[in-house]
Formats: structure tokens, C-alpha cells, sequence
């Protein structure tokens, strides 16, 4: 089986990953990605670039314990989570969730589930490049709002 976790610095193929987390696996019927992107503006503000650092071996083991969770609270087959570090521009690739399952909802729910959890829980830092200056992007009330409606509570205040 493929690694379930992956931080890395290079683009990532959302169909290659996608073929290798269903690859000979009859049973799925649903295959539910997000892929999220760097935005050219964030708070009122234009980003030319954000750079993502994160603690080696902690993250992955953070976002494993995730997949974990989401194992055990849907009925999904397999989980694949990729997510960038380093330099990034606008446009740029930054994370994918990949979920399958039996059935569509089961997939759906997972997904929205890791990527709220993910908003908020994993030990990622984002640093913006803005006519300002450099700034670091703290969690939104709404990320805390989103993992709350899966019953946790956020820890990174």
C-alpha cells in the first residue's frame, strides 16, 4: 500500500494519485478529492507568494493520527494526503485529500472532515509576502467553527 501521508516540496499529479489510491481495489464506488490552492489575496490584501514550514516527523505523525480518526468514523476503504512545503506562488498546488469509499457520502464527509481537521490541527506555518511585508497566517475562527461541528475542539489558541 502507497504511503497514506505525504509532505513534500514538489507539485503533486491529482489523477496519478488518485489511479494509485483506488488501483485493483473493486469495492470503491466513490472517490471524493480537494485540492487546495494558493490565492493571489488574503484579508484584504494581494500575496505574491507563501512559504509553508512544518516539523518534520511530527506533521506526518499528526496527520496520520487524522486519517485515523476519519477511519474510524466513516466508512471509508483508504485516505491519501498530500501536502506542500517551501516557496509557493499563486495558483500553486498546496494540499490534496483523497477519500474512497463504498458510496459518496461516506467519501464526502470524510473528505470535509481531514481537511477541517487539517485547517486547524496540523502543524503547519504559512508566511504570506504582501505589499506590507512578510506576515504569518494565523487559524480563522471559521476553520475552528468548521472542526467543532465534528465535535473537537481546536487546540492551536
Amino acid at each position: 500500500m502507497a504511503a497514506r501521508v505525504t509532505v513534500q516540496t514538489d507539485d503533486f499529479n491529482l489523477t496519478d494519485e488518485v489511479d494509485a489510491l483506488r488501483k485493483n481495489d473493486t469495492r470503491v464506488g466513490a472517490v471524493c478529492t480537494f485540492t487546495g490552492t494558493v490565492r493571489d489575496r488574503n484579508d484584504g490584501l494581494n500575496v505574491s507568494s507563501m512559504e509553508l514550514e512544518h516539523y518534520p516527523g511530527m506533521t506526518e505523525k499528526a496527520i496520520e493520527a487524522m486519517i485515523d480518526e476519519a477511519v474510524s468514523r466513516f466508512d471509508i476503504f483508504s485516505a491519501r494526503i498530500i501536502h506542500r512545503i517551501g516557496l509557493l506562488q499563486p495558483l500553486d498546488q498546496v494540499v490534496m485529500v483523497a477519500v474512497t469509499s463504498a458510496h459518496r457520502g461516506e467519501s464526502f464527509k470524510a473528505c470535509e472532515f481531514l481537511m477541517d481537521y487539517l485547517k486547524t490541527q496540523a502543524p503547519f506555518w504559512k508566511k504570506e509576502q504582501t505589499p506590507e511585508g512578510a506576515r504569518w497566517v494565523d487559524a480563522r475562527v471559521s476553520d475552528d467553527a468548521a472542526l467543532a461541528k465534528w465535535g473537537i475542539g481546536a487546540t492551536n489558541a
